[in-house]
């Protein structure tokens, strides 16, 4: 459960990151803010490349700036993404790696701006994902 000011908060962030997006080839912006386990909200964009592969998602980027930070742990207890588009859209499998290595159990919760939002818990997103546990 994500407690109504997180949400706006991290519903904030993420529409500011999406409004910073560097798409010129996709023109698909997104912006993402994670909430970590201090309660600080780390905000990314969409960075695109012309050599494709070297694209950053929004997702990833707002994990690394949570990483960059010093927090420590760098936990990730929930992930809003948000899109200016009609349907939300689901975080990409890396990104859903990266979200499992810092938040195996968070929230994700993508946004957009017509009705529909996907909610679900990382685990239900990415099942039997493989983590730092499996490095034990």
């Amino acid at each position: 459960m994500l407690a109504d000011d997180d949400r706006r908060r991290l519903l904030e962030a993420a529409k500011l990151a999406a409004s910073r997006a560097y798409c010129p080839y996709s023109r698909f912006r997104v912006g993402a803010a994670v909430l970590s386990g201090s309660g600080a909200v780390f905000a990314g964009c969409n960075v695109e490349n012309a050599s494709y592969g070297l694209t950053i998602c929004a997702e990833r980027n707002a994990v690394f700036q949570l990483a960059a930070s010093g927090e420590s742990p760098p936990l990730v207890r929930a992930v809003l993404i948000y899109t200016p588009t009609p349907a939300p859209t689901a975080p990409c499998g890396a990104c859903r790696q990266v979200l499992n290595e810092f938040g195996p159990g968070c929230l994700v919760v993508s946004t957009c701006d017509g009705p529909g939002v996907i909610e679900a818990t990382l685990d239900r997103l990415l099942p039997g994902a493989f983590g730092p546990r499996d490095l034990a």
